[in-house]
């Protein structure tokens, strides 16, 4: 049998951007399949000597985050304090209780008119939106351009977030302990921006902020209160632009979405 030849670095790198690894995490390539030296033996004591304490080695700073309950205590405490958006960001850099903070490249806050009537709230940012910093700018956010440019709508007139504001590893789904700590930020966000109308993309923000555990099919055109604790405001969920990316056949419901939400707008 005639072997087959070995793949080239673009076909390696294009089977990596399939499976998902399209980041790198250290400076430096680690082969994990290498054997690893066995530890030289420990030094004998002698018996008369007692041997000396050696204090516990020094935990980085972000190495590990703290436990479920008290990050998720902080992260509401935190939120509570912030009077303005521009605080809230600032808080969100420096909060270390959630690990996907130091492996994304950057915080993704938001994009838009913080003083819009209607806000947009996705899922997590991917990569492009790691690169740059901003909500929806990939494929996913040049399709929202375009739903929300149907009626009328920019991002000068729209604010976007996204529940996660860090990127998980590989676009990942982020897990339900991370999405909790996460909660208490999109939270006062959504207080702070006080929209007119609140526009869930996708299952999981729908889930996560109208307290539903039905599926996007379900919630998807009806129209629900979200409650802010100061006021009431009218939120409806629709497909997530990847969500439509992959399965076109829906965008004539997103559409009628779309054109329930510019009726409540003009109203």
């Amino acid at each position: 049998m005639i072997p087959e030849p070995a793949p080239t670095v673009r076909e390696l790198l294009a089977f990596y951007l399939e499976a998902g690894v399209d980041c790198a995490l250290a400076e430096e390539p680690i082969d994990r399949l290498a054997e690893i030296d066995a530890p030289p033996p420990a030094p004998r004591v002698a018996p008369a000597e007692a041997p000396r304490p050696v204090a516990a080695p020094a935990v980085m700073r972000g190495e590990a985050a703290p436990a479920p309950d008290i990050a998720i205590a902080s992260a509401r405490e935190a939120a509570r304090t912030a009077p303005t958006l521009e605080a809230l960001r600032e808080l969100m850099q420096n909060f270390e209780g959630c690990a996907l903070k130091h492996t994304a490249t950057r915080l993704v806050f938001a994009d838009g008119n913080p003083q819009a009537r209607i806000m947009f709230v996705g899922e997590a940012p991917g990569r492009d939106e790691d690169i740059e910093g901003l909500p929806f700018v990939g494929r996913s956010g040049k399709l929202l351009d375009l739903m929300i440019g149907a009626i009328g709508l920019n991002r000068g007139t729209a604010y976007i977030a996204n529940v996660i504001p860090w990127r998980p590893p590989g676009n990942r789904t982020p897990t339900p302990q991370e999405t909790q700590v996460c909660l208490p930020f999109i939270q006062r966000q959504i207080e702070l921006v006080n929209p007119d109308v609140l526009v869930t993309l996708g299952n999981p923000s729908t889930q996560t902020l109208l307290g539903t555990r039905e599926g996007i099919m379900r919630t998807r055109g009806r129209w629900f209160d979200y409650e802010t604790g100061a006021r009431t405001i009218r939120a409806l969920p629709t497909f997530h632009p990847a969500y439509l990316l992959r399965s076109p056949s829906y965008k004539r419901l997103a559409w009628q979405d779309l054109r329930a939400i510019a009726k409540v707008l003009a109203g």
